[in-house]
């Protein structure tokens, strides 16, 4: 099969690999579509094979990368996945490579990526980046670890924010920090405010909308993350069911 890269001038007709289509009343291949296009300007390449279904890697250059990283000269991957049937085919390979080669094209020192040490939700897994020669660069709480795969022994040590070694934030009650990188936040922050109202408890949202906010960010995974009282509790993207599993369990309902 071929890969396509998505770009400015076919977004309107390809698919984002994971939300192809929208049911009645959803937005979220638009959330997704309008975030992407303002994101191309700065470099960024969404790089897919050409059938219907999650195999792509997005990359950008790390100072225009959405996390509260320090990795200049570094291109940084917010997303790489291959599921499902096309797993085991080399599609993975090819699209590391692709991105490998085009960060040496553009003169980078090395590409980056945000994993953990166990594979977990959202997160690319972080046996097969260090399988392809990645390296830990930099840790911070809840097991978020930032990989890098640098071109040459000079190459700079990329590493975390200090807004994020902590692992905590002062604010109480509720939080969730999001961005539209992730088409499936649209449907679900949504859900997640009605049901929070449902149960009589007040959720506050913050969505990142810019650069600076995400490269500032108190959590090292801006897609989505959820905090209590401070404290980190995930940065998979809930339903509804699973929110309320979470608020009987901290006994809110």
């Amino acid at each position: 099969m071929n890969f396509i890269t998505v770009d400015e001038h076919n977004i309107k007709e390809e698919h984002i690999c994971c939300a192809i289509s929208d049911k009645k009343g959803e937005n979220c291949v638009g959330s997704k579509k309008a975030w992407l296009s303002e994101r191309f300007k700065e470099g960024l390449v969404f790089r897919k094979l050409d059938a219907r279904g999650k195999v792509f890697i997005e990359y950008i250059p790390s100072e225009k990368a959405w996390y509260p990283i320090m990795a200049e000269g570094y291109m940084h991957i917010n997303c790489f996945w291959v599921s499902g049937q096309f797993k085991g085919q080399g599609y993975a390979n090819e699209l590391l490579a692709y991105c490998i080669e085009d960060a040496k094209q553009k003169g980078k020192c090395g590409v980056t990526i945000i994993s953990s040490k166990k594979k977990r939700g959202y997160l690319s897994d972080p046996d097969y980046m260090k399988y392809k020669g990645f390296l830990i660069a930099d840790e911070v709480p809840n097991d978020f670890i930032l990989y890098y795969l640098p071109f040459t022994e000079e190459a700079p040590m990329p590493k975390f924010a200090n807004y994020v070694k902590t692992g905590k934030i002062e604010e109480m009650g509720i939080v969730l920090y999001y961005t539209r990188q992730c088409p499936h936040t649209d449907k679900y922050v949504p859900i997640l405010k009605e049901c929070a109202a449902k149960h009589g408890q007040n959720l506050t949202i913050y969505e990142i909308t810019t650069t600076a906010e995400a490269q500032t960010a108190p959590t090292p995974f801006t897609t989505y993350t959820l905090f209590y009282n401070g404290q980190f509790i995930t940065n998979e993207i809930m339903s509804e069911k699973r929110f309320e599993k979470f608020l009987s369990s901290q006994g809110l309902i």
